[in-house]
C-alpha cells in the first residue's frame, strides 16, 4: 500500500510508494486521487489543490476549431483500441514535452483497469488510420481525463469534443481534469479548491450509477 503523508505537500502529494494495480487506481480515483510517476522518485499519488475541472456549460469552442469539427471527415469510437491509445499518449512527440509519465506499470494498470470497464478511451480516425485519441477513467460517476495524443491539427481537441458529447449524453456536467493546461484552458476550464472537488465527487458518487458504453 503507498505511505499516506500527514498533510499533503504543497505539490498536492498525498501518497508514496505501493504497487499500482487496477484495484488500486479503482479505490484512489474514487476518492480523487491519481498517480503520477516521477523520474528517480518512488510512485507518486496526487489530489492537487487547486484542481481542474471543465463545466460543460462553460465549454467555448473557438471559430476554427468550430469550422474543422463541422467539416471534419473523421470518424470516432470508443474503447475500440484502449491499449493502442495509451501507447500513442506516451510516445507520440509534443512540442511542450520531453518524454512521458507513462510507464509500463502504467501501462499495464490501466489497461487492466479498462478490462475491469473502469477506464476508457476516444479513437479518432482517418479512414482505417488513428489519427488522435485520449484515455481517461470513469469511476463513481466521474470521468477524470488522463491523456491524449494527436498526429493532425486539433485532433486531439475534436476527441475531447466528441468526449464531452457522450458524458453529456449520459447525463454528465462536468469533467476532471486534474490539471488545467493551455489547451483545456482555452475550452474554459477553470481550477477549483479540493475542497469544491471533493464535493462534486460526494455528489456524484451518490447518484445512481451509469455506465460509460
Amino acid at each position: 500500500m503507498p505511505q499516506f503523508l500527514p498533510e499533503p505537500t504543497e505539490e498536492g502529494i498525498v501518497a508514496i510508494g505501493g504497487p499500482i494495480t487496477a484495484e488500486m487506481l479503482q479505490q484512489s480515483y474514487a476518492n480523487g486521487i491519481f498517480p503520477w510517476p516521477h523520474e528517480g522518485h518512488p510512485l507518486l499519488w496526487f489530489a492537487p489543490d487547486p484542481r481542474a475541472i471543465l463545466d460543460f456549460d462553460a465549454l467555448h469552442i473557438g471559430d476554427r476549431l468550430a469550422r474543422r469539427r463541422r467539416n471534419s471527415t473523421y470518424t470516432f469510437t470508443i474503447n475500440k483500441c484502449f491499449r493502442t491509445v495509451m501507447e500513442a499518449c506516451a510516445t507520440v512527440p509534443r512540442a511542450d514535452q520531453d518524454g512521458t509519465w507513462i510507464t509500463s506499470a502504467m501501462l499495464k494498470a490501466y489497461t487492466d483497469l479498462h478490462a475491469l470497464g473502469d477506464a476508457h478511451s476516444i479513437e479518432v480516425w482517418d479512414g482505417e488510420t488513428l489519427v488522435a485519441g485520449l484515455y481517461g477513467v470513469y469511476v463513481a460517476g466521474v470521468f477524470s481525463g488522463e491523456s491524449m495524443f494527436t498526429r493532425v491539427t486539433d485532433g486531439s481537441k475534436l476527441a475531447v469534443l466528441y468526449l464531452i458529447d457522450h458524458l453529456r449524453s449520459l447525463g454528465l456536467t462536468w469533467l476532471d481534469i486534474e490539471q488545467l493546461t493551455p489547451h483545456f484552458e482555452a475550452l474554459g476550464a477553470v481550477e477549483i479548491s479540493r475542497v469544491d472537488f471533493m464535493a462534486r465527487l460526494r455528489d456524484a458518487a451518490a447518484k445512481p450509477h451509469i455506465p460509460f458504453v
